[in-house]
């Protein structure tokens, strides 16, 4: 019997292998540019679509193009280190810990123990809304290009409406996997704790878990780091005629203007104009309608970071130092609470510039002054693939920051 579990799981990880795209010899480098036109070159290799970078110096390189890109990186002087030797081991072995991940014991539809799949979301959430009528209320923001809803579960004490709004998002980016267990969980501690009462007692939650359930779903089951929309563009090497947007770039707020990509088989893509996506026009529709809305947070990963706009540019809002508070007040807790410190301050002078996010159109144009990104915690060698056994304590040492805001959004 010794022996018939490991078999087993490996057979069950051939059947889930089946029809995924292969990275198995893709290589993840880790970059560290120091002068001003190193940095420059690096920013500018972003845009190559044959490169995928995961954050600002982390970057993904197929068998292929491995040795001319570091022939480049030796030409500008660039140091640099292997991050991720081969990425799909680093998958591989992700879905055999999910295998043989065991049940938290919520007895509920999702679980923190693995990353749930859009219908388990969607079965969570209604499951809340027949067990606490009362205060729970499941729709849909819209829906997205393949045609499936993007859940939208809304907690309410009362007040008819009249009460200030947090907004939530997450899982933009599909591959983020942790961000839409984050939005699940900040919904299953207001909904389901008692001890998180205060924060609904006055303020009303509205949070979207899964703004890209296309993309999400593709990247359960076909290709793992698949980041865009499912929208139909044009064909690009090595994918189908549904190569997407970056939705993240396609706020029609500085549009294009700078760290976004014109070529549809870029993974920053921008798309053929602002809001060309369902998903980011479902979400304009909704913030612009809902004027009672005071904090809007969006969850991503990866790289520990608390960030407010500019996106598009560094100059900084004119209430730059009421956003830096509290987005620090927010971290110490996070801190205290055994996470790790996040590096706070606004998008392009912290991490870099891009505009066409949601946080920029959601200050900018919205009118929401208190507006965020937060790019949870990575992986370390495993880049995106944080593991599944790793859930649990991501997301409940964050909490803390969560409550921050939540108390702030209450004394108002």
């Amino acid at each position: 019997m010794g022996r018939v579990l490991p078999l087993l799981l490996v057979a069950c990880l051939a059947v889930l292998a089946a029809g995924h795209k292969s990275l198995e010899g893709y290589r993840v480098y880790r970059l560290q540019p120091i002068t001003t036109e190193q940095f420059e070159w690096v920013r500018g290799m972003q845009h190559d679509p044959a490169l995928d970078f995961w954050s600002n110096s982390d970057v993904m390189v197929s068998p292929e193009r491995q040795e001319t890109f570091l022939d480049q990186l030796q030409r500008e002087g660039i140091q640099w280190e292997t991050l991720v030797n081969d990425v799909q081991m680093t998958i591989d072995a992700e879905k055999m810990r999910q295998l043989m991940a065991s049940p938290d014991g919520m007895g509920r539809a999702i679980s923190f123990t693995k990353y749930n799949r859009y219908d388990e979301i969607q079965a969570y959430l209604q499951e809340l809304a027949s067990s606490y009528p009362s205060i729970v209320t499941v729709g849909s923001l819209g829906t997205s290009s393949e045609g499936r809803a993007i859940p939208l579960i809304k907690i309410s004490t009362g007040g008819n409406g009249n009460r200030p709004v947090v907004f939530v998002d997450a899982g933009i980016h599909a591959r983020e996997w942790i961000a839409p267990a984050m939005a699940l969980y900040i919904i299953q501690q207001l909904v389901e704790n008692p001890s998180n009462a205060d924060l609904i007692a006055n303020v009303d939650w509205h949070i979207v878990p899964l703004l890209n359930p296309d993309g999400y779903e593709y990247s359960q089951t076909s290709y793992r780091l698949w980041r865009k929309t499912r929208s139909v563009t044009t064909r690009c090497t090595g994918s189908d005629t549904k190569n997407g947007v970056d939705a993240n770039r396609n706020f029609d707020f500085h549009w294009m203007e700078v760290g976004a990509s014109s070529s549809p088989c870029s993974e920053t893509y921008a798309g053929p104009r602002g809001f060309s996506e369902p998903e980011t026009a479902a979400l304009r529709d909704y913030v612009s309608s809902n004027r009672n809305i005071k904090l809007y947070l969006t969850f991503h990963s990866y790289g520990n970071y608390l960030l407010y706009p500019w996106g598009y540019t560094s100059t900084l809002p004119s209430d730059w130092r009421a956003l830096d508070d509290l987005a620090r007040k927010a971290n110490a807790a996070q801190v205290a609470a055994g996470g790790s410190s996040y590096a706070v301050g606004s998008s392009t002078n912290v991490l870099y510039a891009a505009a066409g996010g949601s946080d920029d159109w959601v200050k900018g144009v919205a009118g929401v002054d208190l507006s965020y990104t937060i790019e949870l915690p990575g992986g370390g060698i495993y880049g995106f693939d944080l593991p599944a056994s790793a859930i649990s304590r991501t997301v409940s040492t964050f909490w803390p920051a969560v409550r921050v805001y939540g108390e702030y959004i209450a004394a108002l």
